[in-house]
Order: structure tokens, then C-alpha cells, then sequence
């Protein structure tokens, strides 16, 4: 039915899509449903004591500042913190450098707003975060997606993608969102060998960098991009870098940050001033206070134990109870691994069934830029515990068999 407000909206609101994740979340709020749906890092690894303690110093020394409008920016002592803890990744910076966003989600949604005309195409990985796709939607971006395996973005079918001047590349390189797959060296390499020739720029996604629990470090896209250039460590600006506090400190306080060339920081902080003047003063200096003093560092120490432990608790049940044909990734690091069902499943209609069982997952299409794949689905190892993670593994595997054998007698 059509209302007095329906002729009235912009065009661009018919681009906007509802992500799956969020509204898959207001069904799994019963207390009985087992959730693997969200990408949610485990409450108890919260830092609540160190928070309390910041909050209390920042309102007993420095209220007036904490409680008032700040730059845009963000909060220089913030901004200086990350550029000095950047480094320890060889990335050679200056808080010139860095913009505060109010969470990963306005990073992109800022990039978009500044980089992309209604048509313009972006390279993606095939499937890739959902969110990147829900932000650039509404600015009119079509994808070129590219196939990724066990190694990350297949490099090798990147090239005839990048001959149609795609606007940039968008790549999460570790642990992605929602496969759980880390970008190889040699990929790497690859990847801004061929950014350099075509001039395509990259995004370089990378939320989930510092957790990883076995296996060598690799470097970030934007340090080997610098080094190729022969720029000594120092930032090239060929690669835009996006990361956040959310799976280190807290998702609650809405903090992340992008490293870009000044003029791009310059166009961004305009972007930024019209959507919300300025993330919020006070979260950024609670940030630095809980922070400054590297206890972020060994914080990730901890978070990384109990992961890696949930991790392992969920490939061994699913092991154990998942039926032939049923395959995963096995990460590295990160919140997630990626499900691959039989052809003759739709997760979709799975998942309505696995909700009878008091488990939720999300379904892959979500991921795909043409929704593609049905049979796919994304798990989140990092929420539940690992008693929960035992009994919902061994829900979702009845519900599949089920599934199965439903489909056998039709």
C-alpha cells in the first residue's frame, strides 16, 4: 500500500538493503536459541574492570573536555596511540594521517560517500563482508567479484576484472568476513602488483588482523605496497586501511579509524561533518585511557586463548557429528568459519528448520554480491561458550540430516 511518504523518499533508498545478520538477530533473542549468527566477540572477554577505572580517571580529571564537541578528526592523543601501535605492523604513520569513525560501518559508509557515482563498479572478494555491501549499495556501486579459495582472493582471475576501471578494490586479508580464509604472500604480492599496473587503489579491510592464533603473521597490504614502492616503510597512500577497536576493546563504543593520504583524510573529514559532526568525544578518550599504556596488547593475548579454544571446540564437534558431504575452512584467527552444504541444500530454508532446533546461523547468499551460493552458510565461534558450541554444533548436524533425509524421500 502505497503511504504519503513513499513518493517522497530519494531514489538512492531503493539501493538500501536490510542486513541479514541484524535481522536474523531479532529471532535469536530467545534465550534457548543457540546463535552463530553474529560476528559478536565473547561478553566475559570484556575489560569491564579496565573501562570503570578509565571512565572514573576521564570524569574526575577531564570532564569538561570528555562531555563537549571534539574535532573531527578525533581525539589527537587517540589518534597518536594508534599511529605509534600501527608501527608495530610497519606501518609508518602520523595521526595526519588518521581519521576516528564511529565503527568500521561509517569508515565505509564514509569511503563510499566520497569515491562512488551511481554505476561506478568495485572489485570484491566473492563472497565478502556483507556490511561493505550494505554501505556501498546506497551510493550506487556494482561489483566485479572475484572467486576466493582456501588462499583468499584468487588472484590470478583478478587482472580481467580490473581492465573495466573499477573505482577501487575492496579486500579483507585476514581471517576474512565471512569465510574465515587469510590472503596469502604470494597473493598479496600479486594483488598490488596488479593495483599498480591497472591504477586501481585498495581498501584494505582489516578488523581482525590481531587475532590470529596460529601460524605466521603475514604482512599488511599497505606495508608490502610501501615497500614495493621503495618508500622506505614510509605510507605510500595506494592503499586506504581500515581497522577498529571492536574485537579488541569493545564493539559498544563504536570506535575504528582509517589511515589514508591527507587528501583523502581532508575529503573524508568533510563527509564526516555532515553525517555526524564527530565521533564521540568521551568513548574516544575512554579508548585512550584503557589503552595508552599497551595494555590493549596484552588484552589481545587473552582474547586470542579463548578463541582459539572456542575454534577448536567447533571444528572437532563438527567433526565429529557433521554428515558426509558437509565441508569447512579451518581459520587461522578471527570470528568465523564458512560451511559448504551439499548442492541439494538451500541454507535459507535450512535455517527455518534449524531454528526448530534452537540453532541459528546465517545463510551464505547474504554474502554474495548476486547472491549466489545457497548452500553456504557462515558460523560464529567466538560468541557462545564452549559447552554451547558442543550442543549447538550437535543441533545444527540433526537439522542438516534431517534436511537431508527430507529431501531424499521427495
Amino acid at each position: 500500500m502505497t503511504t504519503f511518504w513513499d513518493n517522497r523518499f530519494a531514489q538512492r533508498t531503493q539501493l538500501m538493503k536490510g542486513s541479514a545478520i541484524r535481522e536474523l538477530l531479532k529471532f535469536v533473542e530467545d534465550p534457548e536459541v543457540i546463535s552463530f549468527a553474529g560476528g559478536m566477540p565473547a561478553p566475559d572477554a570484556f575489560p569491564i574492570k579496565e573501562f570503570t577505572d578509565a571512565c572514573n580517571r576521564v570524569l574526575k580529571t577531564q570532564s569538561s573536555q570528555a562531555l563537549q564537541y571534539g574535532s573531527t578528526d578525533g581525539y589527537l592523543p587517540l589518534r597518536e596511540m594508534i599511529a605509534q601501535q600501527s608501527k608495530r605492523y610497519g606501518i609508518e604513520v602520523t595521526p595526519e594521517n588518521i581519521l576516528i569513525t564511529s565503527g568500521s560501518q561509517q569508515a565505509l559508509d564514509l569511503l563510499g560517500k566520497i569515491f562512488i557515482n551511481p554505476g561506478d563498479h568495485i572489485v570484491v572478494e566473492n563472497p565478502t563482508y556483507v556490511g561493505a555491501l550494505q554501505a556501498l549499495n546506497a551510493y550506487g556501486a556494482e561489483y566485479i567479484p572475484v572467486p576466493t579459495d582456501e588462499e583468499g582472493m584468487v588472484t590470478s582471475e583478478l587482472e580481467k576484472s580490473l581492465r573495466s576501471s573499477p573505482k577501487f578494490i575492496y579486500v579483507l586479508p585476514n581471517f576474512q568476513n565471512p569465510t574465515g580464509v587469510t590472503l596469502s604472500f604470494e597473493r598479496r604480492l600479486q594483488l598490488i602488483e596488479l593495483s599498480e599496473k591497472y591504477g586501481v587503489p585498495i581498501i584494505e579491510d582489516d578488523p581482525y588482523g590481531q587475532l590470529r592464533f596460529e601460524g605466521d603473521n603475514l604482512p599488511p597490504i599497505e606495508v608490502l605496497d610501501s615497500q614495493t614502492r621503495a618508500q622506505g616503510g614510509c605510507y605510500s597512500g595506494n592503499v586506504i586501511y581500515t581497522s577498529t577497536f571492536s574485537k579488541t576493546l569493545s564493539p559498544g563504543i563504536r570506535l575504528a579509524w582509517v589511515i589514508a593520504p591527507p587528501e583523502v583524510i581532508h575529503k573524508l573529514v568533510l563527509a564526516k561533518q555532515g553525517t555526524d559532526l564527530h565521533t564521540a568525544t568521551f568513548n574516544q578518550m575512554i579508548a585512550y585511557e584503557v589503552g595508552k599504556n599497551g595494555f590493549i596488547n596484552e588484552h589481545v593475548k587473552y582474547i586470542r586463548k579463548i578463541y582459539k579454544e572456542r575454534r577448536d571446540v567447533m571444528l572437532d564437534t563438527l567433526e565429529e557429528h557433521m554428515p558426509e558431504g558437509v565441508k569447512w575452512t579451518h581459520p587461522e584467527g578471527g570470528l568465523f568459519l564458512w560451511m559448504t552444504l551439499p548442492e541439494c541444500i538451500d541454507s535459507r530454508e535450512l535455517l527455518t528448520e534449524a531454528l526448530k532446533f534452537k540453532v541459528a546461523f546465517v545463510p551464505g547468499c547474504s554474502f554474495f554480491a548476486d547472491g549466489s551460493h545457497p548452500n553456504t552458510m557462515r558460523l560464529n565461534f567466538s560468541y557462545a561458550s564452549p559447552d554451547l558450541i558442543n550442543e549447538g554444533i550437535g543441533r545444527l548436524a540433526k537439522a542438516i540430516k534431517q534436511f537431508i533425509a527430507k529431501d531424499k524421500k521427495a
